[in-house]
């Protein structure tokens, strides 16, 4: 082989050699740089919160009726039901508001351990619901469902028919709630950085919570709180 030609793989050698050796310090620089960013992040969280007013409300009214004979508690049912309907028009809903539901039919006497028989055989529990964007009406009828009892209205009365006030229209302010989470992160950032003479950068990592409605207190169900928490790693220079 040739001097000059042994030179020539001599200078290719050694600059694939350099090209090595520079990228190994450039990787070497960046994963310094890395952990030296890791060692300086701070964690933080967001909060935005917001009182909004239900939008639909969903109000179960529930009443018993007994007998002997089927047909008879079949007619008794839609008796009942015709007054419940009767009170809701005259409070002002509309027919597309009242929902009847099927009716829960249990046979006393199928188990009974002993001689103490019901007087009644059959025993039907029966929901008429009313469900409606008009959530101050609904709050108005509430107030006079007495008028129903004094009609013969057995009501029946349990956690399991509450009325339920919704909020529906999360949708439309979940944007504009995240980016004030998102500035409140950002303001408890600043201040930190400002405690430890340093400087928020880039953002490290970012989540964002879920969103949570709750009643504003036990007394106005109608009223809610819709809140949201986000969680940013910001790194600090």
């Amino acid at each position: 082989m040739s001097s000059s030609r042994f030179s020539g793989f001599s200078i290719i050698a050694a600059a694939l050699i350099a090209l090595s050796l520079a990228f190994m310090a450039i990787s070497i620089k960046a994963g310094l740089l890395q952990f030296r960013d890791a060692d300086r992040v701070v964690s933080v969280k967001g909060l935005a919160e917001r009182t909004v007013e239900a939008d639909l409300a969903l109000w179960p009214i529930n009443f018993s009726v007994a007998g002997n004979s089927l047909d008879q508690l079949q007619t008794d049912i839609e008796a009942q039901q015709s007054l419940i309907r009767s009170f809701l028009l005259l409070k002002g809903f509309v027919e597309k508001d009242i929902q009847l539901s099927m009716p829960k039919i249990t046979d006393q006497h199928a188990n009974v351990y002993n001689n103490a028989l019901p007087a009644e055989r059959y025993r039907a529990e029966v929901t008429v619901l009313v469900r409606t964007e008009d959530v101050e009406r609904v709050k108005t009828g509430m107030q006079t469902v007495g008028e129903l009892v004094k009609s013969g209205v057995a009501l029946t009365q349990s956690y399991e028919f509450q009325p339920r006030f919704v909020f529906t229209q999360l949708e439309s302010i979940k944007p504009e709630m995240i980016a004030h989470a998102t500035r409140d992160a950002r303001a408890a950032a600043d201040q930190f950085a400002r405690d430890a003479e340093a400087e928020v950068g880039s953002i490290r990592r970012a989540s964002q919570g879920y969103f949570s409605i709750e009643d504003v207190d036990a007394f106005t169900p109608e009223i809610k709180r819709v809140r949201v928490v986000t969680s940013v790693d910001y790194i600090l220079r």
